[in-house]
């Protein structure tokens, strides 16, 4: 289980083991922002299913899709804290690009309705207010400096799985199908 380290609100998981175990916790948990979806574990094990067919060849970005909601376990009353609260949970276990990927999954949903009317048109209520507590649309610089970081296509993938897996989809891979690649990032994991 995530034990307290140096900051009052950071995370740190316990080994691979006590990932799994943070993530199954998921069941019994929703997103604060969509209630209605499926909860936290089924969201990141169809988010990582997205991503285990749009970037076949990149680990890293599929972890990141089935932990990208992992700091709403850690946080639970502080829900705009969320990509933050993971990304600092699973750095030092996963490393520094799938902490980034997490801690950016949010920068892209500013990105995607600041440059895609479309994306924008689509969002709920819940979602729109959850923008504007984010910063709302990015200026001309936010957008410069999101496309200039090296992950921002990782991220925009991310971000859309993301919204494809709040849709009910075909059987997913059960956690179980993650392990070996949470242990084979772990393994290469620079944090």
């Amino acid at each position: 289980m995530p034990r307290p380290t140096s900051s009052p609100t950071a995370r740190r998981v316990a080994g691979i083991g006590g990932l799994l175990e943070l993530l199954d916790a998921g069941r019994l948990a929703r997103d604060p922002h969509r209630p209605d979806d499926a909860d936290l574990l089924t969201h990141g094990l169809r988010c990582a299913a997205v991503l285990e067919t749009l970037a076949p060849g990149d680990l890293e970005l599929q972890v990141a899709g089935l932990v990208h909601d992992l700091g709403t376990l850690l946080e639970p009353r502080c829900p705009d804290r969320h990509p933050a609260a993971g990304a600092e949970a699973v750095r030092p276990l996963l490393g520094r690009r799938v902490a980034d990927l997490v801690a950016g999954h949010e920068d892209a949903v500013r990105y995607l309705v600041t440059v895609d009317v479309s994306y924008r048109s689509r969002l709920g209520p819940g979602a729109r207010e959850h923008l504007r507590r984010l910063g709302g649309l990015m200026d001309p610089d936010e957008r410069s400096t999101f496309l200039a970081r090296p992950d921002a296509e990782a991220l925009v993938t991310l971000r859309r799985a993301d919204d494809t897996a709040r849709t009910p989809a075909g059987r997913v891979p059960s956690l179980d199908h993650w392990t070996l690649a949470l242990y084979a990032v772990a393994a290469t994991a620079r944090p």
